[in-house]
């Protein structure tokens, strides 16, 4: 499985990112050292969507806390770039796509990553990640 993260990324130029206790969804409490993950500037806090392909370099679960009965997996990630996005890909190009049950790739980035606005790690279908090495 691929991993997709939609965070706060001020250099997305850099060789190596590192995003500490980052929300988790869809799967994304599964990501380990070696996965390929796809990362993507939120426009929340002025990025411009997909920058980057890395891979994963350490992945650490961050424990739950005893006092809280519900809580959503947190992970604390180090990523190495591999290659920067040549083709953009974010939040106008894949708002139109809404219908939740078409099985498109755009679809399950739009509901993964817009439907919640916020940042999170996203585990991400083998199809959705095959579309996405388009934009390399």
């Amino acid at each position: 499985m691929a991993y997709a993260i939609k965070a706060e990324i001020d250099e997305p130029q850099a060789e190596t990112f590192v995003f500490a206790a980052h929300k988790t969804m869809y799967g994304g409490k599964h990501i380990a050292e070696g996965d390929v993950i796809f990362l993507f500037a939120s426009e929340n806090e002025g990025g411009q969507g997909l920058v980057a392909r890395g891979v994963v370099t350490s992945s650490k679960a961050i424990a739950k806390r005893p006092d809280l009965e519900r809580q959503t997996p947190l992970v604390s990630v180090s990523i190495r770039r591999t290659v920067l996005a040549i083709k953009r890909l974010g939040r106008d190009e894949l708002k139109r796509f809404k219908d939740w049950k078409d099985g498109r790739p755009e679809t399950e980035l739009n509901f993964k990553f817009y439907r919640q606005a916020t940042n999170k790690i996203v585990g991400i279908a083998d199809e959705t990640a095959a579309f996405l090495e388009g934009f390399f």
